[in-house]
């Protein structure tokens, strides 16, 4: 389902507690009753593949930031797309943008970078169709294929196929 290629992507999660969450040497999130999305790159061996299945795993010693908080909120969908250029960093400005958006823990997931958070808190779950709208509209200038945004949903710790409407282009 997911190829072993680069790409960039973004995991939603959802949380129903209130609870402190401790982020590695970063501090103490405060995990509050809604949905995450958490924006990231996986550009190495393996390419997606191998990054978001380790993501939707149990890790008992936590990697990155969002291994962290994984362990306290459930994966429900993934978007992505395939392309050796990082646009991560572009992502994480757009999903910024999105109605209700808020950083719940400043420099989470981007501490490689001068991006404010990688990691954005809703009340309500964004939507995948604004946020590749929004894409177009920050860069005009980007490739169709940054802007052809896959969704996924996540059963537990694996991929399934979500309706295929949603997989288009914006």
């Amino acid at each position: 389902m997911i190829h072993p290629l680069p790409g960039t992507y973004a995991l939603v999660l959802s949380s129903s507690i209130a609870s402190p969450v401790r982020i590695g040497k970063l501090g103490s999130l405060q995990l509050q009753p809604g949905c995450y999305v958490y924006v990231g790159s996986a550009h190495g061996p393996g390419g997606l593949r191998a990054r978001l299945g380790h993501h939707l795993g149990s890790s008992s010693r936590p990697h990155w930031h969002i291994d962290c908080l994984r362990a306290h909120a459930n994966p429900e969908e993934v978007w992505y797309c395939y392309d050796p250029r990082p646009w991560e960093h572009h992502w994480a400005k757009c999903i910024g943008m999105q109605p209700g958006a808020s950083i719940p823990l400043t420099g989470f997931g981007a501490s490689d970078c001068a991006c404010d958070s990688h990691l954005y808190f809703f009340k309500v779950r964004p939507s995948r169709a604004a946020f590749a709208r929004s894409l177009r509209a920050i860069d005009h200038r980007q490739s169709r294929r940054s802007l052809a945004v896959t969704t996924l949903a996540c059963d537990g710790t694996r991929l399934v196929p979500s309706n295929p409407a949603k997989n288009l282009a914006p």
